[in-house]
């Protein structure tokens, strides 16, 4: 499975060459477009009201995105879950849980660590668990991640992130790339947060943010970036400024591992060695064996993600340090604030 997924990560992305790989990009294409066929009748049949929208009691915020994964929606997660807990508001996060068949999924653990007061119910019918929160746990209001092809669940908030790694003009729609709609789709949004904006040039950003507009010219715009906080594994969290110099190794289960490598170097870490695995990925004991052994006497880096996955210090007599992540407003503080208490003051008001 990882070997079959890391193949057609680098056939999408235009790392085979030669008049196989063109061709096979071709079936690619050609497959994208009963794919976006499907995806246009179904979201046809949300809009006339054809297919039913569950309305809940609460207001409902959903932090989504247009491609497969990688856009940094954990740590915005984070942010607007920590806003509304600050405002006194019962919290309750909601997601579908990918990669949870033997548990629950690295996302659902990392939040957890991190907001141990804010309930994170995971299930395929995210109607059923957005219920469950109001009526069980009498949540006031709930954080649906990863939630913008959901249309069941009606959204107050429809909240859409770019990663500015990998724009959607640079992507295509799958399976000849990762999207899983088009740019059109952004009309459905009420904010646009880029991500990773530290990642890359300036005008990277203002050409990724006039593309946007183009889309979307009335829709909000707010430019984020993704700190490192600290340095996780040990007894106690350290300073992330500790890599820097240090010689290391790095390893993530991701869905940009392009993102983390980026992230390791920023901090001033001489990568000697990198590995990634498919996003969500499983650690067996083989994997911990063969990790145990790589790279070594290196000591070892990860995200928080692969780590609570993990949960030990050492690997074969190495350290192991995963990297804590938290989202940083560049631009757009205060609208974003505003757009988010205005949701919270329309449910008490009512």
């Amino acid at each position: 499975m990882r070997y079959r997924v890391e193949v057609w990560q680098t056939l999408a992305h235009g790392g085979y060459h030669g008049p196989i790989s063109t061709l096979a990009r071709m079936g690619l294409k050609i497959a994208s477009w009963p794919y976006g066929l499907g995806v246009l009748v179904r979201n046809t049949l949300f809009n006339h009201g054809w297919r039913k929208i569950n309305r809940m009691s609460v207001p409902v915020v959903s932090v989504g995105n247009l491609a497969l994964g990688g856009t940094g929606k954990t740590p915005c997660v984070e942010y607007i879950a920590r806003f509304y807990r600050d405002m006194g508001l019962q919290v309750a996060i909601i997601s579908r849980g990918y990669g949870s068949e033997v548990g629950r999924n690295d996302e659902a653990l990392v939040l957890e660590e991190n907001l141990p007061d804010v309930p994170h119910l995971q299930d395929p019918d995210r109607v059923a668990a957005a219920m469950r929160a109001v009526e069980e746990l009498e949540s006031e209001l709930l954080i649906v991640d990863d939630g913008f092809q959901h249309r069941r669940l009606y959204r107050d908030l429809d909240i859409v992130l770019i990663d500015a790694i990998r724009p959607p003009y640079r992507d295509a729609l799958f399976p000849r790339g990762t999207l899983r709609e088009s740019a059109r789709s952004l009309y459905r949004a009420d904010l646009v947060v880029l991500t990773r904006c530290d990642q890359v040039q300036s005008s990277d950003v203002d050409q990724l943010s006039t593309w946007l507009k183009s889309y979307a010219p009335n829709t909000p715009l707010v430019i984020t970036e993704h700190r490192a906080i600290d340095l996780l594994g040990g007894t106690v969290p350290e300073p992330a400024e500790n890599l820097r110099g240090v010689e290391v190794a790095a390893f993530c289960g991701i869905g940009n591992p392009a993102a983390f490598r980026k992230t390791v170097e920023q901090l001033g870490a001489k990568l000697m060695s990198f590995r990634s695995y498919p996003d969500h990925h499983l650690y067996t004991r083989d994997d911990v064996r063969e990790l145990a052994k790589w790279a070594a006497p290196l000591p070892l880096i990860t995200t928080q993600k692969d780590w609570v996955k993990l949960r030990v210090s050492e690997l074969g007599g190495r350290q192991l340090r995963a990297v804590r992540i938290g989202l940083s407003v560049r631009e757009g503080h205060e609208k974003f604030d505003q757009l988010l208490r205005r949701i919270a003051l329309v449910n008490k008001d009512q």
